[in-house]
């Protein structure tokens, strides 16, 4: 296996809190039943979403083809009940205001830039203003999906991310929460690791990039 000389992270569920907890209490402030919300994700972003070629409002977001305000529209319109009305109007930014970053994947991804390792953030942005307070000293590289019209888990993107490390995609190593963007990470030819935690994310990159990277006692 070549050496491994990147490290690319993805940003909501690895360097934030996680996903699933961000979204439950998001609903549960919104008074939107979950099930339908899991139902709606599932459909756009599942494996028969990720099949569909056009027309896939989630996707459009992703590559920043449609207007935050219009994906509002059409979000809300499937998360509404007859009972209950979901207001469209900064729907995202109350999306996703439960999301605090995680100090200990931030750790990681300092300590691993401190040893020589070089680091990229790639991110699939729903329109959603990020707090990029601090990450030129984090990254070396930045990759936001509606940036540059292209989403994770195209091949393209993965590529576009170890160009922007001046790397070969089989010398980077890729974490993501999400499946079907690690297959796609390892699909491009890099090292794919799915993050459940950043204690077992850390232990898995040592082993990888031959680095110390837990946070030390």
């Amino acid at each position: 296996m070549p050496e491994l000389r990147g490290l690319i992270v993805d940003w909501g569920g690895v360097m934030t809190t996680a996903l699933r907890e961000c979204m439950a209490s998001f609903c549960a402030r919104d008074g939107i039943d979950y099930a339908v919300f899991t139902s709606v994700m599932r459909e756009w972003l599942g494996p028969a979403g990720e099949a569909s070629l056009a027309g896939n409002p989630a996707h459009e977001l992703e590559r920043g083809e449609v207007a935050v305000s219009d994906f509002e529209q059409a979000l809300a319109a499937r998360l509404s009940t007859p009972a209950s009305r979901v207001e469209p109007k900064g729907l995202l930014t109350r999306m996703f205001s439960g999301f605090d970053s995680d100090p200990g994947m931030v750790g990681v991804v300092r300590r691993a830039k401190r040893a020589g390792v070089r680091t990229a953030l790639c991110s699939n942005s729903w329109g959603n203003e990020y707090p990029r307070s601090g990450w030129p000293e984090l990254f070396d590289a930045v990759v936001i999906s509606g940036e540059v019209g292209m989403r994770k888990p195209e091949r393209r993107i993965y590529l576009l991310t170890a160009e922007r490390l001046g790397l070969p995609p089989e010398q980077c190593v890729f974490v993501d929460d999400l499946g079907p963007n690690v297959r796609g990470a390892v699909d491009a030819g890099m090292v794919g690791v799915r993050h459940v935690s950043a204690e077992q994310t850390a232990a898995e990159l040592e082993a990888l990039l031959g680095v110390a990277l837990a946070e030390s006692g």
